[in-house]
């Protein structure tokens, strides 16, 4: 896998129904590629049918760097016209998507929840809410990530068995703070080694020597600073 989402930071939470959605998005790029990413924003605006889907955003970002990069993606509020009056309060879903040559590889789910700012309009509820009553709160304590396998630009695809592993582990701060913990080369090669060293095919004093360089670079990781582009 070329890119890596190391965390994605909702900003601007709770907030009015028609403000502009907001979010600091961390990637690290872990093999040179050749073309732009395409971020996409979608409300969901009925559960019922796709048909009320709102693509509130799409931007391609790149030339992307190699090693750790951020920017800021903003997006429109949702036309309330083309939502079900029954469905703008309640529980409805957005979609973070990233692409690569037409290919979703990455997509981050977040509950929202909309309600009345105040309470005579939550004990009586209008048949047409007035959206300027009506607040967002976006749940970003518990995302659903999901990942594809696409090929890059060097044919790879990516090897699903570990990574559904960590991705039943993954935990509110993963997206909210440091990295997400999806598979990547490295940690593929340590899994192996591990493997290797449970059937007694590694020998003690290379295994002291490999961990040494692992946290070398974990520490030279630590060092990178961040590129910083604004997305709206």
């Amino acid at each position: 896998m070329s890119v890596l989402v190391k965390s994605v930071q909702v900003q601007n939470n709770p907030s009015p129904f028609s403000s502009p959605f907001s979010f600091i998005i961390t990637t690290e790029c872990i093999s040179q590629v050749k073309d732009d990413l395409e971020w996409k924003l979608i409300y969901v605006g009925s559960a019922e049918s796709e048909d009320y889907d709102q693509v509130l955003e799409s931007v391609l970002v790149g030339p992307i760097p190699l090693g750790v990069s951020q920017f800021v993606f903003e997006a429109d509020p949702p036309n309330p016209e083309r939502i079900p009056a029954a469905d703008i309060i309640g529980v409805t879903v957005i979609l973070l998507t990233c692409s690569y040559k037409g290919a979703e590889f990455v997509r981050i789910g977040y509950y929202v929840e909309n309600e009345f700012t105040e309470q005579e309009l939550r004990e009586n509820p209008p048949q047409q809410p007035p959206i300027d009553k009506v607040q967002r709160l976006i749940i970003d304590s518990k995302p659903r990530i999901t990942v594809f396998k696409i090929p890059w630009d060097d044919g790879d695809t990516f090897n699903f068995s570990e990574f559904e592993r960590e991705n039943a582990r993954l935990t509110s701060e993963d997206l909210k703070g440091e990295e997400i913990p999806i598979f990547d080369e490295k940690k593929k090669e340590k899994l192996d080694e591990e493997k290797e060293r449970a059937e007694g095919n590694v020998p003690e004093e290379d295994i002291g020597t490999e961990d040494e360089e692992e946290e070398e670079e974990d520490e030279e990781d630590e060092d990178e600073e961040l590129s910083l582009i604004h997305i709206s």
